[in-house]
């Protein structure tokens, strides 16, 4: 199963009164590091809209599991990976560990391959995920890097 690492550096804006992280802050980053594991697998967006004229990967469930809180200056890891694929649908997980390595908060999202409908532009409809994209993830080679940037950008990256 491929997994991507990402460290994302804890700023100042992405924190309550307090110095912990605002939950939602959780959720951008996470969106971010789903992106960054399509395209570890080699699946870019743009490659992706053009190739499967998908519209995108839409979230359509959300769970989360807030253990320890990240703090203002922590430097965090998230580990994604995809533990399940369904006929349309997928699930990612997001494991985020603190500086000490220990679980600070699991994320859990379920997403549906997206495709625009011919007749109808604005449209959409979900659609089996090609083979070849789901065989993108299991090579055991790839899973073994770490991505190391700095804050997740805030564009919807």
């Amino acid at each position: 199963m491929l997994i991507n690492r990402r460290q994302i550096q804890i700023e100042w804006g992405d924190c309550d009164a307090a110095g912990t992280v605002f939950f939602p802050r959780y959720l951008e980053y996470g969106d971010a590091c789903t992106n960054a594991l399509f395209a570890r697998a080699g699946l870019f967006k743009p490659f992706m809209l053009k190739t499967y004229n998908i519209i995108g990967v839409p979230l359509v469930d959300l769970r989360a599991r807030f253990v320890v809180p990240s703090n203002f200056g922590d430097e965090v890891v998230y580990e994604t990976s995809i533990p399940e694929w369904g006929r349309s649908s997928f699930l990612v997980q997001h494991r985020v560990f603190l500086p000490d390595g220990v679980l600070g908060l699991e994320i859990f999202e379920r997403r549906v391959w997206v495709v625009r409908v011919s007749e109808d532009p604005v449209k959409f409809r979900s659609e089996p995920i090609p083979e070849e994209v789901k065989k993108r993830f299991t090579d055991p080679v790839a899973a073994t890097g770490i991505e190391t940037r700095g804050p997740v950008s805030r564009s919807g990256a």
